[in-house]
C-alpha cells in the first residue's frame, strides 16, 4: 500500500514538474499540402501532444480562402467537449476522433473550400502558447465547358478575332486553338490572363474559311468548343462595270446613228417633195401661157 501511494505521489510530482517546464501543446501537421478532387471528401490532419488532462481541451480550425485572402473564417471548434460548426459548413465538416485527435473531415468539397487551414490547440492548465499547425488545401477540378465566339468582319480582306474563355479548372487548364477543316492546323494563341485565349486573323480570304476548335485541358479532363468561319468573297465587279459602260456607249452610238438617219431621210423627203412641186408648177405655167401666144401669132 505504501508503495502504491509512493508511486502515485512520484507520478504527480513528475507531472507537475513537466507541466511547469513544458513549452505548451505540441501540434504536428502530417501533410502541409493536401489535394482533393472537387466533390470528394478529404481529411485535414492535425495531431497534438499534451501533458494535461483533456477536460479543458480547446481546438479551433480556421481557413483563409484562396478566393478571398482578406477574410479568414472559422471552420469548426471543440471547446470543453462541445462541437461548434460554421453554419455554412453544417453537415460537411466534422472531427474525426476528438478529443484524441484534432483531425477533421471535409465532405462534398467545393472550389471555394480551397485555402490555408490553421489548427490551433490549447489545453489548460498546460502553460505556454497554444500549438499551431497550418496546411494548404487545393481543390482539383476539370475544366468547365469553354465559351467560343468570333468578332470582326467576315468579308474578304477584313479581320476576325476568335476568342475562347473557360471559367474554372484546377490546375489551370492549357488552352489551344486548332483549325480542323479543310486541313488541321495548330494556331498561335495569344493568352489574355490564365483563362482566355484569342486568335487574330488579318486580311482574311476564302482560304481562312472552315471549322475552328478551342480546347482546354488539365490532368482531370478536356473540354472544347467550335467556331465555323465563313468568309464572304466580294464579287469582281470591274469587268462587269466595263462591259456595262461599253454596252451603254454602243447603244448610244446606235441611237445617234438612227437619229441621224431619220433626220437625213426626213430632210431628203422634204427636198424631193419641194422639187416635185416646183416642177409641176412650171409645167402648169407653160400650159397656161401657150394658147395666148398662139392667138397672138394668128392675129
Amino acid at each position: 500500500m505504501e508503495g502504491t501511494v509512493g508511486l502515485f505521489l512520484w507520478t504527480t510530482c513528475l507531472t507537475n514538474f513537466l507541466l511547469k517546464n513544458a513549452d505548451g501543446v505540441k501540434v504536428t501537421v502530417r501533410e502541409t499540402a493536401v489535394e482533393v478532387v472537387h466533390g470528394d471528401s478529404v481529411v485535414l490532419p492535425c495531431s497534438f501532444f499534451t501533458m494535461a488532462t483533456l477536460s479543458r481541451l480547446n481546438i479551433i480550425w480556421t481557413v483563409t480562402p484562396l478566393s478571398d485572402p482578406g477574410t479568414p473564417s472559422q471552420v469548426i471548434v471543440y471547446d470543453h467537449g462541445q462541437v461548434i460548426e460554421n453554419p455554412a459548413l453544417i453537415g460537411r465538416v466534422a472531427f474525426v476522433a476528438v478529443p484524441w485527435s484534432a483531425d477533421i473531415i471535409l465532405n462534398s468539397t467545393q472550389l471555394s473550400d480551397a485555402g490555408t487551414y490553421r489548427c490551433v490547440v490549447s489545453n489548460p492548465p498546460e502553460p505556454g502558447s497554444p500549438g499551431i499547425g497550418e496546411l494548404c488545401l487545393t481543390i482539383l477540378a476539370p475544366p468547365s465547358p469553354p465559351l467560343c465566339r468570333s468578332d470582326g468582319h467576315s468579308d474578304e480582306g477584313g479581320s476576325m478575332t476568335l476568342s475562347c474563355y473557360v471559367e474554372e479548372g484546377v490546375p489551370i487548364p492549357e488552352l489551344r486553338w486548332d483549325k480542323l477543316e479543310p486541313d488541321q492546323l495548330a494556331l498561335p494563341t495569344n493568352m489574355e490572363g490564365d483563362l482566355k485565349g484569342t486568335v487574330r486573323i488579318l486580311n482574311i480570304s476564302a482560304q481562312n474559311s472552315g471549322l475552328y476548335r478551342c480546347s482546354v485541358s488539365n490532368p482531370l479532363g478536356t473540354q472544347s468548343c467550335l467556331v465555323n468561319l465563313a468568309v464572304h468573297s466580294a464579287p469582281h465587279r470591274a469587268p462587269g462595270i466595263l462591259q456595262g459602260v461599253l454596252l451603254t456607249l454602243s447603244m448610244a452610238l446606235v441611237l445617234l446613228a438612227l437619229l441621224a438617219l431619220v433626220l437625213w431621210l426626213h430632210r431628203s423627203g422634204r427636198e424631193r417633195k419641194w422639187r416635185s412641186g416646183k416642177e409641176e408648177e412650171e409645167c402648169y405655167n407653160e400650159i397656161r401661157y401657150t394658147p395666148s401666144l398662139l392667138r397672138q401669132s394668128f392675129v
